[in-house]
């Protein structure tokens, strides 16, 4: 197994991001957009290609996702041991950052998932995590319930998910 390389990127702003107990309406609005089929193929074809680059050149600060907390998270490639960079909307809980592996409710886990799952040493905005997929229910009601505050367009994502018959996997992430 290739040993994993943390990048010579330099370190981008994480900031700590506590869900809100209710998200704002600019938010409502704009993840109920994010929702659409438009801007989901607008986000597969677009932004996943130029949200890299927006996060490393603003050191973080600006995505696509606008009001979201977005990070870039970099994983090992399963196979071919290649350094890959996505970007993902974050939240902490605590101490420990989650992340969900969405993409957008389609029917296959974003190819991320599969890289963690096979090296969980990552690294997210600059810092060396490490990640775990959460397997207990009761803690991904608690979590889901959280992440729906940070992204609301979640719960849409969850509802497409079920029709294609998959789970949306959260991981959390701790400081390595």
């Amino acid at each position: 197994m290739p040993r994993y390389r943390v990048s010579e990127e330099p370190r981008m702003n994480l900031r700590h991001i506590d869900p809100p107990s209710e998200p704002s309406w600019f938010a409502r609005k704009y993840a109920a957009f994010a929702a659409t089929p438009i801007a989901r193929w607008i986000s597969r074809h677009v932004n996943w290609k130029i949200d890299p680059f927006l996060l490393r050149v603003t050191r973080g600060r600006f995505a696509s996702t606008l009001v979201f907390p977005t990070a870039l998270l970099e994983t090992t490639g399963a196979r071919t041991g290649h350094l890959r960079r996505n970007p993902v909307i974050y939240f902490h809980d605590g101490d420990v950052v989650t992340i969900v592996a969405s993409n957008a409710g389609d029917a296959t886990d974003p190819a991320w998932l599969h890289n963690l799952s096979a090296n969980s040493a990552v690294v997210l905005a600059g810092e060396p995590m490490h990640a775990s997929i959460v397997e207990d229910q009761e803690e991904r009601r608690r979590l889901w319930g959280l992440a729906d505050r940070v992204f609301p367009a979640f719960e849409n994502y969850r509802l497409d998910a079920d029709r294609h018959g998959r789970q949306i996997p959260i991981v959390q992430l701790r400081p390595r």
